[in-house]
């Protein structure tokens, strides 16, 4: 834990706005350094243009080349296009604006300027498809934003008309034509003036706050919150959700304040992160730590509000906070969620799975036993997710990083990307419908099922060791024990859906280790978890990081 983890940011810890803008027009990438090439992770491209990771060039490039992708999966309808509060987000979309209406691809931009957050943009795409006849043209979009990334970064996302996080498939053919682009210096990008794309005939606009704010009776009993008089602070955090809270509380009649409406590109306001960066996770302690004190309790002995929530830049991700358990593990909320949705939505499929990344906690496993449902776990990444969502026959995805969906009470589609505002609302919920904070119900679970400590540390790593480590094979690991405990499982593929996992995950009667190469650092990742408390994970970490070290060196 740095030393100022947890305070207000200083002076000296603020972006140089005016270097950063003039880095994304002025500076061009080095494409023989992979860092400042086109490069697609798990949530699109992202980068800083003081690094010349993130530069106008990069956006030209990928612009052209989604162009050029959905013209050839025939994908014809409406491009929604939306941002986030970060400072190269506006320049990003008019970039991305320029080549789409010079291309002349139907484009549909904020009708109130503002901003707009994923979970807004995959709700819209859905909304148009599944309201379109038969065989009319498809809608797709893309979103600006690094999500809880720092101030300095920025960030672009496809998602195809299925409304989710664009697959590898498509990731990797347009992070390919967007660096054969950039090596031949931009010849092929079509391009027109700001002014001109913004007048475009092409260019429209779309209500994205109506369109989800006034659709969200179809996902949330609302009538339930506003009947128990449940008190909600939310804290956008600086980001896109800033104006979609006070309209949710206005629109729908709650009981909600918005904690702190600011928006700074420089998120002086925010307090430091783990590692003393402002860094808007809404999932970390450091991070939280003023809605955490806000939300502490007074000496009459109630606290300000019932529920508290926090969003990342984007709104994808929630964090949720009780008066009595403060800020809550993702781990621990998700289990809470699964619990309380499967229970209490009876129009869904009787039949609909529990889906998990395989870096979530195991007590999500014994949730979904004692629920009678089968549990889906799958590889890292909200994509994953996506067909079931459409399908309903999985209701609700979630992942460790406290980003998660689930379907509308009838069964169908909400989003098919991460929505912390749906998250942040259900906390309300259950505390009206149940009587108990998320975190007392949390403690139920660990009553019936046992108490997980869970943790992720990082450990140093070459790029050829990462690459070593995305490729092996159960057979690599020659191990038969784990602190203690005898291996039950050596997984490389997910036991969901067979995907590969880029890494490893090891498994024993009472805990589980999983290590993964960092995209953008040279670390890997260790996750861990152990029902026999915090000493017998440490000894996990320990021998998982010596299993590891010693598979890969």
């Amino acid at each position: 834990m740095a030393s100022r983890a947890g305070t207000v940011a200083q002076p000296q810890d603020l972006v140089d706005l005016t270097a950063l803008l003039d880095a994304y027009y002025d500076v061009s990438p080095d494409l023989g350094d992979p860092g400042q090439r086109v490069a697609f992770g798990t949530s699109g491209h992202r980068g800083s243009s003081l690094k010349a990771s993130f530069n106008e060039p990069h956006i030209l490039a990928i612009t052209q080349a989604i162009v050029e992708y959905r013209a050839g999966q025939g994908i014809a309808g409406p491009l929604y296009l939306a941002k986030d509060t970060h400072a190269l987000s506006e320049p990003a979309q008019n970039s991305a604006l320029e080549v789409l209406a010079a291309n002349g691809v139907h484009v549909l931009i904020d009708a109130r300027h503002g901003y707009t957050p994923t979970p807004a943009l995959s709700h819209a795409i859905l909304t148009h498809n599944n309201n379109s006849p038969a065989g009319a043209p498809q809608a797709d979009g893309i979103v600006v934003t690094p999500s809880h990334n720092p101030p300095g970064d920025g960030g672009f996302k496809y998602n195809p008309p299925h409304g989710g996080p664009a697959d590898t498939d498509a990731t990797g053919w347009i992070a390919n034509r967007a660096n054969e682009l950039l090596e031949n210096g931009l010849r092929g990008v079509k391009r027109v003036p700001i002014a001109e794309a913004t007048a475009a005939g092409t260019t429209g606009k779309f209500d994205f706050l109506s369109s989800y704010v006034d659709d969200l009776p179809s996902v949330l009993d609302l009538n339930a919150i506003r009947d128990a008089g449940v008190r909600l602070g939310a804290d956008p955090m600086g980001g896109a959700s800033v104006d979609y809270w006070g309209e949710i509380g206005e629109r729908h009649h709650l009981n909600l304040t918005v904690v702190n409406p600011t928006v700074d590109p420089q998120w002086a306001f925010m307090t430091l992160d783990w590692d003393e960066k402002i860094r808007m996770d809404c999932s970390s302690p450091s991070a939280m730590a003023s809605l955490i004190n806000r939300m502490a309790v007074g000496a009459d002995g109630s606290a300000p509000f019932d529920v508290a929530t926090g969003n990342d830049a984007d709104a994808d991700r929630h964090g949720i906070v009780t008066p009595d358990g403060g800020l809550m593990n993702p781990n621990h909320y998700l289990a809470v969620a699964i619990d309380y949705l499967y229970r209490h939505r009876t129009g869904w499929n009787p039949q609909s799975v529990i889906g998990k990344t395989l870096v979530s906690s195991s007590i999500i496993d014994r949730v979904a036993e004692s629920l009678g449902r089968k549990l889906v776990e799958v590889p890292v990444g909200f994509k994953w997710f996506v067909p079931g969502l459409l399908s309903g026959e999985g209701a609700f995805g979630g992942e460790e990083s406290a980003g998660a969906s689930f379907n509308k009470m009838d069964g169908s589609v909400w989003t098919t990307d991460k929505d912390g505002i749906l998250l942040a609302l259900l906390a309300s919920e259950i505390t009206a419908v149940t009587g108990k904070s998320p975190s007392q119900l949390y403690k139920g679970l660990t009553d019936r099922f046992g108490d997980p400590v869970y943790a992720r540390i990082d450990a140093a790593a070459t790029r050829e060791q990462k690459a070593a480590l995305g490729k092996l094979s159960p057979s690599d690991v020659t191990a038969t024990e784990l602190a203690g405990e005898t291996i039950t499982a050596k997984l490389t593929e997910a036991p969901g859906n067979g995907a590969a996992i880029g890494g490893l995950k090891v498994v024993t009667e009472n805990a589980w280790f999983a290590a993964r190469p960092s995209g953008t650092e040279d670390v890997y990742k260790i996750y861990a978890e152990s029902f026999k408390g915090a000493d017998h994970l440490k000894q996990v970490q320990a021998e998982a990081k010596a299993l590891v070290d010693g598979v890969i060196s």
